[in-house]
């Protein structure tokens, strides 16, 4: 798969243009689509025009691409990030034709670094799912399976940059939903710190789990994206006012003596057979790089899915109460099963009567869940984790099924409720040709830390 700096290479090099960079990326879009349903709108006219505009601009200042660090590349946003003029759904029918009036400080980011949108990508509805069957306008599927679901919620997202019909694309992880995808589809998920991406403009869902992040081919990529997303934004109060570090130049440096922690209870987890071969090559691999392995404990993690299940549905439930059909948007009626559910079990918690006994004791273990993770960053530098606790599963395996689907998040969703920053990296394939992955996971606001590693990784894996 093209990287952007594949991309940008052959532009400097004259090897191509922009038009006709985006023409194939279209072109590929056009064919693949229909069979995969990544996209939900596509913006081919606006891209093209855009292409040949900046064609024009880089013809007269060769030196662009300092000024503009995307300049030429193509990308796509999961359907949660408002562009403005353009259809943006959620996967819901209840926005099926919503067009909202600005874009999203992430998108703004990006147009401003020169990358070129396609489109805006299928997820699960409300970005409530595992395995993007959630969609109200169909499945999506997974590029190295079809049979298979790609993950969620971002699951147009991976699948678009795992079929290479964009080089990166954008999205939101609140309980896994970049990692796991990533993990499904072969490509590397990054999910920044909480509070590290601006969620302005952003469809929410969870609004204190929310992180705004990217899938990617390589971490190179990974890190190049993360520098222009990052950053504070005054129309986003939770988002923070720290520097953005240059993470692009520090992946070669030397690791020094790093030591990765791997917690006892994510081994007790470990069940399945293809999720703990990955684990212990990624083990091997990262003694290779001179890490030193350190056992951990994380105590309170066997509570991350019931307190993540209970604060989850609660701030959705919230989040979901402003689409009534008066201002904008249908009806309640045309919701999907699981927003329904989810709207039931936080209106629940959230009642007279119940609060005290399920939100409130949820936040107190939550405060220990992210003490958890503080102590363990005091002694280890990282932590290694798999990412979901089996590989992809066939389309319809689980959707009948809410409990075993919420289960996918057991390894993730822990590290929202910490609003920790992760990266989810491919480690190989089953004996069905199904993508296996690790996640590296490190301390607030320490990508700048967790990316050299991450990096270094990758290259031992790929034999560089």
């Amino acid at each position: 798969m093209k990287t952007i700096l594949d991309i940008q290479s052959a532009l400097i090099h004259k090897k191509t243009s922009i038009l006709e960079t985006v023409s194939s990326y279209l072109k590929k879009i056009e064919k693949e689509n229909p069979k995969l349903n990544a996209f939900l709108t596509i913006t081919g006219e606006s891209a093209l025009k855009l292409a040949a505009k900046q064609d024009k601009e880089l013809a007269k200042n060769p030196d662009i691409f300092a000024q503009k660090p995307l300049f030429g590349v193509p990308t796509a946003y999961k359907d949660l990030f408002l562009t403005k003029g353009i259809r943006t759904t959620a996967g819901s029918k209840v926005l099926e034709n919503y067009l909202p009036q600005y874009s999203a400080t992430v998108v703004e980011k990006l147009e401003g670094s020169g990358a070129i949108s396609l489109g805006k990508l299928n997820c699960d509805a409300w970005a409530h799912g595992a395995s993007g069957e959630n969609s109200q306008f169909g499945p999506t599927r997974n590029p190295e399976a079809p049979d298979y679901v790609p993950g969620g919620s971002s699951s147009g997202t991976a699948c678009a940059v795992a079929a290479g019909l964009v080089p990166f694309a954008i999205g939101t992880d609140t309980g896994g939903s970049i990692r796991q995808p990533a993990n499904f589809c072969g490509v590397v998920g990054t999910k920044p710190t909480y509070g590290r991406v601006s969620r302005y403009g952003v469809i929410a869902m969870a609004s204190s789990l929310d992180s705004m992040g990217h899938i990617t081919n390589n971490v190179s990529d990974a890190a190049k994206v993360l520098e222009i997303t990052a950053g504070h934004d005054p129309y986003d109060s939770t988002s923070a006012g720290l520097p953005v570090p240059k993470y692009s130049a520090n992946l070669e440096k030397k690791l020094g003596k790093i030591k990765v922690g791997i917690a006892k209870e994510y081994l007790d987890g470990l069940t399945h057979p293809d999720v703990t071969s990955s684990f212990e090559k990624a083990k091997s691999v990262l003694l290779s790089m001179g890490v030193e392995l350190v056992e951990i404990s994380l105590p309170h993690t066997k509570y991350g899915i019931p307190v993540y299940y209970v604060i989850q549905p609660a701030e959705v439930s919230s989040n979901l109460s402003r689409y009534d059909g008066i201002r904008y948007g249908k009806n309640r009626s045309h919701f999907g099963d699981e927003a329904k559910r989810r709207i039931i079990i936080g209106t629940y918690t959230l009642s007279a009567g119940y609060y005290d006994a399920y939100y409130v004791k949820a936040m107190k273990i939550r405060t220990l869940i992210k003490q958890d993770f503080t102590d363990c960053f005091k002694t280890v530098d990282a932590i290694l984790s798999p990412v979901s606790p089996f590989p992809a599963f066939k389309i319809g395996e689980k959707v009948g099924d809410p409990l075993a689907m919420y289960l996918a998040d057991v390894y993730t969703a822990t590290i929202n409720l910490a609003g920790l920053p992760a990266i989810a990296l491919p480690n190989g394939k089953n004996s069905e040709g199904l993508p296996l992955g690790i996640q590296l996971i490190s301390g607030q606001f320490t990508e700048e830390r967790l990316f050299p590693v991450a990096y270094q990784f990758e290259k031992i894996l790929h034999g560089q």
